[in-house]
């Protein structure tokens, strides 16, 4: 590989000679050869989103030269159209726990654009320095928590929220068709009361809604963010009105409004909120294994399991068995529903590295942040377009259920009192036969009266 000297605080060293990174990058990807993983490109992109609104608010506070603050930001608008982004940000996630290293790496390739921006201009008056020009007013301490933040908060905006928004209507909309079809009802997994399959599919609406709405109330928090603090949370090296101005640009770049934190110290020496966050995406995560199991136990047969749904065939299901067929999206939910569990075990411990006054796992935070943001974006839509929206109903299944349930006779406890009614359930066990014909004989309800009480379809209304 044909490589190029280049320079930083602690002497020379070689570099590719086509990178557009210089020394402190290098030393970063030298030192870290660990998980082969960069960071994932929706922290790079917001780190970049948030270079740019620092060098238009530096500029703004002539603090930085109009023509360099320009080349800074066209090298960032380069870069975020460039197929190529990832390959300029080779540090691995797991590196000095500031993240100072992925701060640098922006820096350097940035600086290295901007210079080729402003010869090509011929505007230079001097070289666009990565530390003091494009870092200006920043430190590694504030820049990374902040780009956690703005990365979650952009990805939650823009995917998870309309994905689960996507889910919740997917599953009203089916739900809609389903109101006449009765099932049986289950608790511990055996047989209970019956219920209206659009019941069923309500409840899980209702849980999407409930992690909606709980995502959306971490908003503010999430869109709050710790710049200007720099090293320690005091703001040293930045202009008093670095915090407010970065926002204010930040918040036009993106369309999402960001506030300065209240206190930059807390922003920088924790990282609650986005602990908080990944416990909210955990429940999130929670409420989609539910479903995808619901799902899998109602597909399960076609003979010997419940079969009271078909979904929709995507792949053969065996590479032995002939005609096998698996619920392969309930169960890549399921996955995705452990890796994020997971994500938040990592987040939660990271989260205590608060020490003093700075977090020192932030790469790993955003890592496992992100990626379960990503993951449950992705397989709520799949959920909802190859599982919910098309499963059919296994009709003749559902009655023959119903039909044969011994707890149907809790509609007579008022009646009869539970302890008849038990035995009526027990005899209808033994015997396989129906309720209604074991009732008949051991009461004085005539078959009308029974037909009427036993009604599976005014059992699922509630009621007496």
């Amino acid at each position: 590989m044909e490589t190029r000297l280049e320079k930083d605080s602690m002497g020379e060293l070689e570099v590719p000679a086509q990178a557009l990174y210089a020394a402190q990058t290098q030393r970063a990807v030298n030192n870290f050869p660990i998980s082969g993983q960069p960071m994932p490109e929706a922290f790079i992109r917001a780190l970049l989103l948030a270079k740019k609104a620092a060098a238009k608010t530096n500029a703004r506070l002539d603090l930085v030269a109009g023509p360099m603050a320009v080349a800074i930001s066209d090298a960032v608008d380069e870069l975020l159209l460039s197929p190529d982004l990832i390959q300029h940000f080779p540090v691995d996630i797991f590196q000095t726990g500031s993240g100072t290293s992925s701060n640098m790496n922006a820096n350097e390739v940035l600086a290295t654009l901007a210079n080729k921006k402003i010869s090509a201009s011929q505007k230079a008056t001097e070289a666009v320095s990565p530390n003091d020009h494009v870092n200006y007013g920043q430190s590694s301490n504030d820049i990374i928590p902040s780009t956690i933040h703005i990365s979650a908060a952009l990805e939650l905006e823009q995917r998870l929220l309309p994905a689960l928004e996507y889910l919740s209507t997917a599953i009203k909309n089916k739900a809609k068709t389903l109101k006449d079809q009765i099932k049986t009802g289950r608790t511990h997994l055996m047989d209970a009361m019956p219920v209206r399959m659009e019941q069923s599919l309500l409840s899980w609406a209702t849980q999407i809604d409930q992690n909606i709405t709980a995502l959306e109330s971490m908003q503010p928090a999430l869109q709050s963010l710790a710049q200007g603090g720099t090293a320690v949370g005091t703001g040293i090296n930045a202009h008093p009105d670095f915090s407010a101005g970065f926002c204010q640009e930040l918040s036009e770049i993106t369309g999402i409004q960001f506030t300065p934190a209240a206190n930059l110290f807390t922003h920088i020496g924790t990282q609650d909120i986005a602990v908080s966050v990944s416990g909210q995406l955990k429940t999130t995560a929670v409420s989609l294994m539910k479903i995808a199991n619901d799902l899998r136990w109602m597909n399960s047969g076609p003979l010997a399991g419940l079969s009271e749904i078909e979904l929709e065939a995507l792949q053969p299901g065996s590479s032995i068995m002939p005609g096998k067929v698996n619920p392969v999206i309930p169960e890549a939910t399921a996955m995705v529903a452990a890796q994020v569990i997971g994500n938040d075990a990592t987040v939660t411990v990271a989260g205590q590295s608060g020490n003093f006054e700075l977090n020192v796992m932030l790469p790993v935070i955003a890592r496992n942040l992100l990626e379960s943001i990503s993951l449950l974006s992705n397989v709520s839509r799949l959920l909802a377009d190859k599982a919910i929206s098309s499963f059919t109903v296994n009709e003749n299944n559902l009655k023959q259920a119903l039909s044969r349930n011994p707890i149907l006779v809790t509609a007579l406890n008022p009646i009869i009192g539970y302890l008849k009614a038990a035995e009526i359930a027990k005899q209808a066990y033994k015997e396989g036969r129906p309720v209604i014909d074991v009732a008949l004989e051991n009461t004085d309800l005539s078959r009308s009266e029974l037909e009427k009480l036993l009604d599976p379809a005014k059992l699922t209304e509630g009621g007496i």
